[in-house]
């Protein structure tokens, strides 16, 4: 999958660890690397979806359109596919599990 990111923060977060890590500490900001390095190394969506460790599934309600991958149990990384074959995948923020 080709990655995008919804903003430059996001980006900065993957590109430099130490980043990540102040804002999300070591254990999601490893995780938050290792799934975008991960989403990069698949084709498309339905790839993504076999893998079963990243418990890839489609978000509900207003966020009706976003998919989610685990980052630990409470912490997902949200992102939209895009794309004719959603080859793309724009990564639109990491949360917090139904925000509680």
């Amino acid at each position: 999958m080709q990655i995008r990111f919804r903003s430059r923060k996001l980006e900065k977060q993957y590109t430099n660890s130490k980043q990540a890590e102040i804002v999300y500490g070591e254990a999601v900001a490893r995780k938050y690397i290792q799934r975008i390095q991960i989403m990069k190394r698949v084709k498309n969506l339905d790839e993504l979806c076999t893998l079963p460790s990243l418990r890839c599934h489609p978000l509900k309600g207003n966020r009706k359109g976003q998919w989610a991958v685990n980052l630990t149990a409470s912490i997902r990384l949200i992102f939209t596919p895009e794309g004719d074959f959603l080859e793309i995948a724009c990564i639109e923020e990491v949360s917090k599990h139904y925000d509680d």
